[in-house]
């Protein structure tokens, strides 16, 4: 699943946080970044502003600083080259009064200026000449067309501005709906088509994207193959490839590696029919086939997907035409499609740690996640800690032990289509749904659970919150176990426990009591009580980046099933572990790894 550069959010001082925040609500997936020892909160801090911008700006990020606009002119002016490569950049009041597009207006400051602005309650304050004079971005077209010859752009505006008229071949309402000074006698001209033709200083070429591509094949061929045919297609009609909407097939192919590898290299999004769907295109058919019906369903896989996604007043462009193991054919709309509105996607499933709770521990692929999510699934309390970035989703809620429950409502959501999340705390991989999504996967043998993208995406483990609040107990080998014993024997639970005792790992015991097991936990701590110091630390951590958070040490031959519950997450050491006091009367607790002995065995060595 590939991600793209989310913006990032810069704030200089505490009063902008509030502000960033509410514009985060706009770009969940976005990060905040915040000044050292001026702002607290924020997900990643740094030292020097110049330089943060400068490094944010060289990685391609798009950039909204909340802050004076002279510091970030002064910031990235050394780093101005060409602005057609630029990424936008964008100055916004503390308190959300003003928004600024400094950088990259016509390459998409201007449209994240009006987002942000819309949500801040204010006017953006946009100064391109072609959005003031004529109410139109010639070198930003609207969703649905694109410019062929950006490069010549810039000199076409410029005599549009000194007074000359222009002409326009082709139909886009976005175009002669502006005010735009139109003569048929004009030497400047904007030009809409869907043929390939080279545009110019006073030609500016728009490709609308009102072309459907349809593509079927066999199962594995070679993506080499399917493109060597979709350039044939497009070389014998003359069409512009920037005039595909998509790619488009059935849905038995959804997961057909070199569909997916074609959408991507076209860079369009890849959506696909139902075998009943293709079939009501059999009378608009130029070539039905009677053996693909008896295969698939359907008396045409290419012409049909492409047709159904031309909708009824389409036409068939180019009819099928065939390799060896693959067929396309393209059909023309009346004007541009909206791909996520015809047919379905692939069905993605991302099974995603949202971390201890704290949303500052949240990383940024786990907002990404959730951001580009249509449904959530996950017991209800993980969904309600994502606060606003659920905000838009459709929740699917579950109870605690409905596991199962949860996961294969997931997975039948993201083989309808849908882009799912299931939320777990922590991290997915560590005793939550990952391992059962993948169980469930193999075990039921649901071909339509096969086809889906299914991902996982980390997250930061209690485990780690707990060793990061206290110090470092985990700086050695560490083991972690579970001591519930509703899907693991108690026997095999014991067994593993005596294994880490004599390995002197430390170790991080997970689900360490319930209100009915309690003597789990007593009998794991008799086993490592005989095994290592009765003074070794126990570290006790509950409710990690959540209301009522509190973090205890305690020594292994005190330590018991009252002190704990099933928001606590115990770390006992190793026999190595230790403890440093604190001025504060609390102590700081870690795990050496040798560096002392390491250190002496050096002084002994030059000696």
């Amino acid at each position: 699943m590939t991600k793209p550069v989310s913006p990032a959010i810069v704030v200089l001082t505490q009063r902008g946080l509030e502000t960033a925040e509410r514009i985060r609500r706009v770009f969940p997936e976005s990060g905040v970044y915040g000044r050292q020892t001026r702002v607290s909160g924020a997900d990643e801090t740094y030292p020097d502003t110049p330089d943060m911008l400068a490094t944010l700006f060289g990685e391609g990020r798009s950039l909204i600083v909340l802050g004076a606009a002279g510091i970030v002119i002064r910031s990235l002016a050394p780093h101005l080259v060409e602005k057609r490569q630029e990424p936008p950049v964008i100055a916004v009041a503390e308190d959300g009064s003003a928004v600024v597009p400094l950088l990259g207006g016509h390459h998409g400051a201007n449209e994240l200026s009006r987002r942000i602005a819309q949500e801040l309650g204010v006017s953006p304050a946009i100064t391109t000449a072609g959005d003031i004079s004529f109410g139109v971005a010639l070198d930003e077209p609207p969703p649905g067309y694109r410019l062929a010859n950006p490069e010549h752009a810039k000199t076409f505006m410029a005599r549009l501005l000194a007074g000359e008229p222009v002409r326009l071949q082709g139909e886009a309402p976005w175009l002669s709906e502006s005010a735009l000074p139109f003569s048929s006698s004009a030497s400047l001209t904007l030009m809409v088509t869907t043929e390939k033709t080279p545009g110019s200083e006073t030609k500016l070429i728009y490709h609308p994207a009102c072309l459907a591509l349809g593509v079927g094949c066999e199962r594995g061929v070679g993506l080499e193959e399917i493109e060597s045919l979709v350039s044939r297609a497009v070389d014998e009609a003359g069409l512009a490839p920037e005039s595909f909407a998509g790619v488009f097939s059935l849905d038995l192919k959804c997961d057909e590696p070199a569909i997916l590898a074609l959408a991507e290299h076209l860079g369009l999004p890849a959506r696909f029919f139902t075998a009943e769907r293709l079939e009501a295109e059999r009378d608009r058919l130029a070539n039905p086939s009677d053996l693909v019906f008896q295969e698939v369903g359907c008396h045409g896989v290419s012409e049909g997907a492409a047709l159904a996604a031309a909708g009824p007043e389409g036409t068939l462009s180019v009819p099928k035409m065939k390799s060896r193991r693959a067929t396309v054919a393209v059909a023309a709309a009346p004007g541009p499609l909206d791909p996520a509105a015809l047919g379905r996607g692939r069905g993605t499933l991302v099974v995603a740690g949202l971390g201890p709770g704290d949303p500052a521990w949240q990383t940024p692929e786990f907002r990404y996640a959730v951001a580009a999510a249509s449904d959530l699934v996950g017991y209800s309390l993980y969904i309600d800690l994502l606060g606003t970035l659920a905000d838009g989703k459709v929740r699917h809620d579950y109870a605690l032990g409905e596991e199962e429950d949860r996961v294969r409502h997931a997975l039948d959501l993201a083989a309808e289509g849908r882009d799912v999340a299931l939320v777990c705390s922590g991290d997915p991989g560590i005793y939550a749904m990952a391992a059962l999504a993948f169980e469930l996967l193999e075990r039921d043998e649901r071909p339509e659970w096969r086809r889906v993208a299914l991902g996982v995406v980390p997250g930061l483990s209690a485990l780690q919150a707990a060793a990061a609040r206290i110090g470092a107990p985990l700086g050695h080998d560490f083991c972690a176990i579970s001591l519930s014993d509703l899907l693991t024997p108690w026997e095999t639970i014991e067994r593993r426990v005596k294994a880490a005792a004599d390995g002197d790992f430390v170790v991080a015991f997970y689900n360490p009591v319930s209100r009915r097991r309690r003597e789990q936990f007593v009998r794991a701590t008799e086993i490592l009580r005989e095994r290592r110091p009765r003074t070794t630390p126990v570290v006790i951590a509950r409710n990690l980046g959540r209301e009522g958070e509190s973090v205890r040490v305690m020594n292994l031959d005190a330590v018991a099933p009252d002190d704990i519950d099933m928001q606590s997450i115990v770390l006992v050491g190793s026999s190595e572990t230790r403890r440093v006091a604190r001025d504060d009367g609390g102590c700081w607790v870690y795990t050496p790894r040798g560096y002392e002995s390491k250190a002496i065995g050096s002084r002994d060595r030059v000696a």
